[in-house]
């Protein structure tokens, strides 16, 4: 695994058992180098009867890299491969032995992001490294097992190049050079091992952001008032209410009855004395509304609130198992129940831009966009399950169109080097309620990996790539399949724009001349493809006099009006599916004019992704052609977009 070189290299001082550590950041100043600040070791009593030497281990690593992500989840998933695809040395840093955060096996959140557009809840699905992931999932679990999710996750990561990954640590303190953040300092419970890690850059994607936090960066939490931010949906007052966590169950049909007893922590539940919309609506599949918040520290409380959420969802499958009130549960049992609460909300970085309801609700068009969402305003009842008076869940607002996230948001606007990624971006409370999702959160990390890449290329914080390469940053995020709505692409090194002719053998609907019109999708009714009648088909493009390429870059179907991720039942086929899907291209060929004579330059059979990237060794040409030859079952194909370049594409 890459990690090996990393891992035997630095090794200084040594760690026993302890975990002490003050909450403050450290000056660079009041600090050797090479020095253990958790525990150095100093007591360890060692006899090592592999060569009877006494001593003490030695388990103290410094490690430099150019980008360092906090946080596994998608987000940080998601920043950690963007930013190393752009050929930064990248770091990513996870405190369990899983990745993927809430959407893991260990709490098994659906992957939801823009799926809940009024009026008939067609998504608008997000595109770039969350859909890549999505379809290695369809092509390497079929059986939708989310522990096998987990390994998928895991080879997304480690296949990459200049990426190296660190399980089982967690960032508890930082090493500060003025308002920079100069090293994390981090514990990994699994080897008892001190790091110490400098880098450039530093992308906070876990959540809770202990190291945003200990490094001085602004947050809040709690709800705003009203008054504050214009927004309609937030209290009159402030106070101190957080969406709360869950614990989600999975039930199993046996094929004979089968018994439940509850445990001696199990708290009682009665739906009949709840609000009417908390519901029961399957035996499969869990309820996320078996959640508890917080109005003080919802991260100092994190072992009552576990606590309390295990007894819950006992009580709640008691209920529905022993109570009577549900016919057919006789044979059901309990396949699986989470331990590892999933968390909603608790600090929120402040950025440049604070997010705010009314930025959603008004579809605010940014100049610095780099993400989109589009689920509803759906803030929790703050009191959760212990507040069954309520409705679980306030659906304020359904969107009808997808709404804009600013770069903004995505970085501190106090800490020089610092971004961030998920629910913890610079936003309101009711802004959260909406781009928490778990899709939504991935193109935040995509935006903020590829931005800290540049940061290190141009020698920038990420407020410099702001002010002076923020047309830059969104024209990668684009070629890389990110979506910006209304931000057509534009790049000036696309030679594809030069094209003087587009030709297809066929076509069905769409125009071949849309493929270089700077959308990826059709969008807001406007068709911006062009679709073959029949299969094998071919699209060829003309220029008027030689030009110089390397690489060409297509984008090609995959339906995204339909969701992709797993999860317990697919009732709405319209909407959902548990398959690959049969539009995407599985055989093409690339074909360019050389000497008067078609020369085959690329060719891929099995290929798994929207984006298709051909890198050739440098050609001179006035005509290329895309011969499509299959898809994974559709009879016609679809592309949006075709790009050329004169030097490959590394991305």
């Amino acid at each position: 695994m890459k990690r090996r070189n990393f891992l035997k290299s630095g090794v200084k001082g040594s760690i026993a058992s302890g975990l002490l550590l003050s909450s403050n950041s450290i000056s660079a100043k009041d600090k050797k180098s090479k020095d253990n600040i958790i525990n150095d070791g100093s007591r360890d009593n060692w006899k090592q009867l592999s060569d009877g030497k006494q001593g003490k281990p030695e388990r103290f690593k410094e490690v430099n890299y150019s980008v360092v992500v906090v946080g596994g989840g998608l987000a940080g998933i998601c920043a950690a491969v963007a930013s190393a695809r752009e050929g930064v040395e990248t770091l990513l840093v996870q405190d369990r032995s899983v990745l993927g955060g809430n959407a893991s096996s260990e709490i098994r959140v659906l992957v939801n992001g823009v799926n809940h557009l009024k009026p008939d809840w067609i998504p608008e699905r997000e595109t770039g490294i969350i859909e890549e992931i999505l379809l290695h999932n369809r092509f390497n679990n079929p059986q939708e097992s989310f522990s096998v999710w987990d390994h998928v996750l895991y080879d997304f990561v480690v296949r990459e190049p200049h990426l190296e990954l660190l399980l089982n640590t967690q960032a508890v303190n930082v090493e500060m050079t003025g308002s920079s953040i100069k090293k994390a300092i981090c514990w990994q419970n699994s080897t008892e091992t001190e790091y110490h890690i400098s880098a450039q850059q530093f992308i906070d994607c876990s959540g809770d952001g202990l190291l945003a936090a200990s490094a001085g960066a602004e947050y809040r939490t709690g709800r705003e008032a009203g008054s504050e931010f214009n927004e309609k949906y937030a209290p009159e007052e402030a106070d101190g209410w957080q969406m709360g966590a869950s614990l989600l169950i999975a039930g199993k049909d046996m094929g004979k009855p089968t018994a439940y007893t509850p445990p001696s922590f199990a708290i009682p539940f009665d739906l009949k004395k709840s609000n009417p919309r908390r519901k029961v609506r399957s035996f499969n599949e869990g309820y996320w509304w078996v959640e508890v918040g917080s109005k003080h520290d919802i991260i100092a409380e994190q072992d009552e609130i576990h606590h309390k959420l295990m007894g819950y969802v006992h009580g709640v499958w008691d209920y529905i198992k022993n109570s009577g009130d549900f016919e057919g549960t006789e044979n059901y049992a309990l396949e699986w129940i989470g331990s590892v609460p999933g968390r909603r909300e608790s600090r929120r970085f402040m950025g440049d831009h604070i997010l705010s309801e009314r930025d959603l609700v008004d579809h605010q068009h940014f100049d610095d966009a780099v993400a989109y969402g589009g689920w509803s305003l759906d803030e929790h009842n703050p009191g959760g399950i212990e507040n069954l008076d309520e409705p679980p869940s306030y659906f304020h607002y359904h969107f009808k169109k997808v709404y804009q996230i600013p770069f903004r948001s995505l970085y501190s606007r106090n800490i020089d080097n610092l971004l961030f990624s998920g629910r913890n971006i610079s936003q309101t409370h009711i802004a959260l309620s909406s781009t928490r999702v778990m899709a939504t959160c991935a193109l935040m990390g995509q935006a903020t990996g590829t931005a800290a890449a540049m940061c290190v290329q141009h020698k920038k914080n990420p407020r410099g790539i702001y002010q002076k390469h923020m047309v830059e940053l969104q024209e990668k995020l684009m070629l890389n399949d990110a979506f910006i709505p209304d931000h057509p692409a534009m790049d000036k090194d696309d030679l594809a724009k030069e094209v003087i002719q587009w030709s297809a053998s066929s076509t069905q609907s769409g125009d071949v001349n849309l493929l270089n019109d700077g959308w990826s999708r059709d969008f807001k009714g406007v068709l911006h493809h062009w679709s073959t009648d029949q299969l094998p088909a071919s699209v060829q493009m003309e220029w008027e006099k030689p030009v110089a390429l390397s690489s060409i870059v297509l984008k090609c179907d995959t339906n995204v009006q339909m969701n992709i991720m797993m999860r317990n039942n697919y009732n709405n086929r319209k909407i959902f599916t548990d398959t690959v899907p049969p539009e995407l291209l599985k055989d093409l060929n690339l074909e360019a004019r050389i000497n008067g004579k078609w020369v085959t330059i690329g060719t891929i059979t099995d290929n798994k992704t929207r984006r298709i990237k051909f890198n050739f060794d440098t050609i001179k040409t006035t005509s290329l052609r895309v011969n499509i030859n299959e898809t994974y079952g559709s009879s016609i194909a679809k592309l949006f977009e075709v790009r050329a370049y004169e030097k490959s594409v590394i991305s």
